[in-house]
């Protein structure tokens, strides 16, 4: 064993990582679907939202429709790509725990 862990640190954060996890089987979702799913208030939302689109793994998308400003999100190719070698690493480590068992 390496010793090597490949955590993410921007994905790790349980919200973060739901909402990766949501995302990651569409190619996007409105805000208030994701808010709801993962049971967070707007703000909260907003903050882990604004640290995924920093880090380059989000893309959040604004337009008007039916008189209402409504914003969508869905991850970029490089946030894909970063939670699926996340998920990888949890895998990993699942899989050392249950030989262990």
């Amino acid at each position: 064993m390496s010793g090597r862990i490949a955590f993410d640190p921007v994905l790790h954060a349980p919200v973060r990582l739901q909402m990766c996890a949501l995302l990651s089987a569409v190619d996007e979702a409105e805000y208030a679907l994701i808010r709801a799913e993962v049971d967070v208030s707007e703000s909260v939302l907003s903050k882990h939202a604004r640290q995924l689109e920093e880090a380059g793994y989000l893309r959040i998308r604004k337009a008007t429709l039916a008189a209402r400003q409504r914003t969508w999100l869905s991850l970029t190719t490089q946030g894909r790509q970063a939670f699926a070698a996340h998920v990888r690493e949890l895998s990993r480590l699942a899989g050392i725990a249950e030989a262990a068992e």
